[in-house]
């Protein structure tokens, strides 16, 4: 099994078939095909070989497609970049991979200079925007032309095909180590259910293509066959655009996106009709949004997908069928067709049905582990199951209902925040004695960070707007507190452990605070 093997299927089965359509460029499979060889020629040129890590920084485009085909075909291991990141944070990345080699587009071209300065592993810069290629940096579309096609490598099976950072508790990321195998198990059980893409359609790119939701749908189109429908990045203007204009029949949204595709007055007139499978996931939807969703799109089969980039990146499925009984509508589905599902105690023993504990997965599909971090690998696959760090419950059907993030991370957007990670950087503002990041609802956002904040002595309140940008100096900007609440202490526990499970339920339907 190899990631490639559906560009090779393609490329002999439909060759004049679009394969990509970003802006208004359509590249065929044989095209496609032809120009995954020449880039991987030219990544064998400026030296990856056999297990080198290859960086990728870039919104969505048809190149970011071909990326993902061409590192593995000239042998490399693909390592996907958060877009939303400070320079800091991805040449941290940068360097905790041994990446060599960065593409990088047009609108991140500006974190360059500052990554080149901190990233000492990175020899080269290729350009794979449409823009004039910078001092220092190799323009893509060049060496696509002034290289020949090279075979492919075939790597296969347990070879990894990426690292994929995630947060970190500590504010470091980790880099999840993902198998052609791990991947493709996921994409192909994904597949086996029927409910989430069409053979022969056309998926929707408007999720973030680093992103592994997007990703798993990107590998089970590339499977199946048909065309990659790719716009730069989400608006619901352009969602609602692309799916009439190209007849969309398959999409990932992550509930964010949803809501905003359904209220949007320039989604409103929009002919959604050819839509028939819509996979969410990422991050909680309200019952309000999927039901406005659902009266939208009445023919659409809506799929939730719940998982972890540590899973390739799916567990569970809630199908379209379980859509229709109420009662189901919070669940996160049973366990996918490639996976096995369990929730244990915290002595790793099963529980009864009905009692939370810890959601724990196995199957092919779970990750190989993080990159270069041996003994947290060790603790997250203890027995041999995945364990997630989150805390559910099962029904007696099967159904996995998730209750709470045992990690405290915060899904806002469809991104992972780490409570931790902020709570470090708001911590070093002058006014702050202590502080607590907690997620509280949010119709929008699914999450909103929320700081809770105890000053020092003395000190007056700063604006809200003054934290956020303290900490958006010091972490990626969506990670900042969207709303602050200021207290004279924070609930303790006789051990002294700040009880976030006391904030979150006090503020569970909490207006914005400022």
């Amino acid at each position: 099994m190899y990631v490639t093997q559906g560009l090779h299927r393609a490329a002999h089965e439909t060759p004049d078939l679009p394969a990509t359509v970003f802006g208004d460029r359509t590249r065929t499979w044989a095209q496609s095909l032809d120009r995954v060889a020449r880039l991987a020629a030219a990544l064998q040129g400026l030296g990856v070989a056999s297990g080198d890590r290859v960086a990728i920084l870039s919104l969505n485009s048809d190149r970011y497609h071909e990326a993902l085909l061409a590192v593995p075909w000239a042998g490399g291991i693909v390592v996907p970049l958060n877009v939303r990141w400070s320079a800091a944070e991805v040449a941290y990345a940068l360097t905790d991979a041994d990446a060599r080699v960065l593409l990088v587009d047009d609108a991140l071209l500006p974190l360059v200079p500052r990554v080149r300065a901190e990233a000492p592993t990175l020899r080269h810069v290729v350009h794979v925007g449409d823009g004039p290629t910078p001092e220092g940096a190799l323009p893509s579309e060049g060496l696509v032309e002034g290289h020949d096609p090279v075979p492919d490598a075939h790597r296969r099976g347990d070879d990894p095909f990426g690292v994929y950072y995630t947060g970190g508790t500590t504010g470091a990321s980790k880099g999840v180590v993902l198998s052609h195998a791990n991947l493709l198990v996921s994409a192909l059980g994904m597949l086996a259910t029927g409910d989430v893409m069409r053979p022969g359609g056309t998926l929707l790119h408007a999720a973030p293509m680093f992103h592994l939701a997007d990703g798993a749908t990107w590998l089970a189109r590339t499977v199946l066959g048909g065309t990659h429908v790719i716009l730069p990045s989400f608006t619901p203007g352009g969602v609602a655009d692309a799916i009439e204009r190209y007849r969309i029949t398959d999409a990932l949204l992550v509930p964010t996106m949803i809501q905003m595709l359904v209220d949007a007055p320039e989604a409103r007139g929009a002919d959604l009709t050819s839509l028939r499978h819509l996979v969410y996931g990422a991050s909680p939807i309200s019952a309000a949004v999927l039901d406005r969703a659902t009266s939208r799109l009445p023919d659409c089969g809506f799929v939730q997908a719940y998982g972890m980039t540590e899973l390739a990146p799916v567990a569970t499925l809630l199908r379209p069928a379980d859509h229709g009984v109420e009662q189901l509508r919070r669940s996160a589905g049973r366990a996918a067709p490639h996976a096995e599902v369990r929730i244990v105690d915290a002595d790793d023993r099963e529980v009864p049905r009905g009692t939370v504990g810890e959601i724990v997965v196995r199957g092919g599909h779970v990750m190989q582990g993080y990159w270069n971090r041996p003994e947290e690998t060790a603790a997250a696959l203890r027995g041999g199951w995945m364990h997630t760090g989150d805390a559910g419950w099962m029904d007696d059907a099967g159904y996995v209902f998730v209750v709470d993030r045992i990690k405290d991370m915060i899904i806002t957007g469809g991104e992972n925040v780490y409570s931790a990670e902020v709570e470090n950087a708001l911590a070093a503002h002058p006014a702050v004695a202590s502080c607590a990041v907690i997620g509280v609802p949010d119709d929008r956002w699914g999450e909103r960070v929320h700081a809770v904040v105890v000053l020092r002595d003395g000190v007056a309140a700063p604006p809200a707007d003054e934290l956020r940008e303290h900490v958006a100096e010091r972490i990626a900007r969506y990670k900042a507190p969207r709303s602050v609440e200021y207290l004279e202490a924070l609930p303790i526990s006789g051990a002294g452990k700040i009880l976030k499970r006391e904030l979150r339920a006090a503020r569970a339907a909490a207006p914005t605070m400022a």
